[in-house]
């Protein structure tokens, strides 16, 4: 199969192009009009499938509700908004709870299913601070315990990828040095870490920090905190909720000017009333939420922000439009920064000979107009 576009994302520009798909690796790419095609996309934008390692759900599904059919119709459906490569993220919860949704992921892999490539887990807490805990249930946040952790790694066939915790609480530093060791991102959030101990934290083995900004010490001046500490070391990536709700557009510049065009990953966050009415209301965590007419979702007690229903797609829009992050850095934060902290850039992030042929084809008002997940047309 060959597709060609007049705007094709290769090697950080726009390039007229075709793209060539054997067996559902990018094979060769040539100027645009040089072979007969199968697909011409005209002026449509092309660019690499998008890779959201945050996001607990969506269509009425949570991953910690650890059912099949809830996570195989997640997948399927995703890939209408761009996605081609996922993490399902957990939320904090009891071990028997936290079990048996990793044990889902797993036996859901193992098995087979439709759609967005599962490359791992996100295991967000449960150890984390209970003052930044944000809308995560207070009771079952607890102090790192490497043993238990271990017994949660071997539940999910070594499919988590990424923990979140608030490593200030780890001993030291045993789970972050373990998780280091082991090839899983540590990724330091809900957290009240101050400058100094993210500083350390980065130094025994955490490389990223969830969703900046938010469920962490604030930045001032005079005491720099976790925001203060994901700016200045610029080669630790950060996620960010792209929505224009968790993070002000002027604060989303702020953050990829500072970041810079490798290390920023763009994350949805997006909970289980993804695709639902507005007004929805379900429970997160043990907690009641509802879903705002701004696609936020909120505790229903407090009021305070659980989480979003960011479409990616929509995420780079405002990023390139509102934001006024440059395409690269936009691109990058949605496909290659994610591949490359998830160590799997060598087949995933970009348009390049030899790489999956995991690709998304967007209008100009960014609306998908196709995605191709190895090569396949995914709906």
């Amino acid at each position: 199969m060959i597709i060609q576009s007049k705007r094709i994302w290769v090697v950080n520009t726009w390039l007229a192009a075709q793209v060539e798909v054997e067996e559902g690796k990018i094979v060769n790419i040539y100027p645009y009009g040089e072979k007969e095609v199968d697909e011409d996309y005209g002026d449509k934008r092309i660019i690499p499938g998008f890779i959201d390692v945050h996001t607990h759900g969506a269509y009425g599904f949570d991953t910690n509700d650890a059912n099949e059919e809830g996570l195989r119709n997640w997948m399927k459906n995703i890939v209408k908004e761009g996605v081609t490569g996922i993490l399902p993220t957990t939320i904090t919860q009891s071990e028997e709870v936290l079990t048996n949704a990793v044990k889902n992921v797993a036996k859901v892999v193992e098995e087979g299913y439709e759609g967005a490539e599962i490359l791992g887990i996100h295991f967000e807490g449960p150890y984390l601070d209970q003052v930044y805990k944000g809308a995560q249930p207070e009771q079952y946040c607890v102090k790192p315990d490497l043993e238990q952790f271990k017994r949660y790694l071997a539940a999910s066939n070594n499919l988590i990828k990424i923990v979140t915790m608030a490593c200030e609480h780890d001993d030291n530093y045993e789970l972050t040095k373990f998780l280091r060791a082991n090839g899983i991102v540590c990724s330091q959030g809900h957290s009240g870490a101050t400058f100094e101990q993210a500083r350390l934290a980065i130094a025994n083995g955490a490389n990223s920090m969830t969703h900046v900004f938010n469920g962490m010490t604030k930045f001032h001046h005079r005491e720099p905190g976790l925001v203060g500490a994901a700016m200045r070391y610029r080669d630790v990536y950060g996620e960010i909720i792209c929505d224009g709700n968790h993070s002000t557009y002027e604060a989303l510049n702020d953050f990829f000017t500072a970041k810079g065009a490798n290390h920023c990953i763009m994350i949805t966050d997006s909970l289980m009333v993804k695709g639902l009415p507005v007004g929805t209301k379900v429970l997160f965590g043990g907690n009641e939420i509802e879903l705002y007419p701004d696609g936020s979702a909120h505790l229903t007690d407090t009021k305070g922000l659980a989480g979003s229903t960011l479409h990616v797609n929509d995420g780079l829009r405002i990023l390139v439009e509102k934001a006024m992050v440059p395409w690269q850095t936009a691109i990058n934060a949605c496909t290659l920064n994610p591949a490359r902290m998830l160590n799997v850039d060598d087949r995933k992030g970009s348009i390049q000979t030899g790489k999956d042929a995991d690709l998304v084809v967007l209008n100009d008002d960014y609306s998908v107009e196709m995605t191709y997940v190895k090569g396949q047309k995914a709906f």
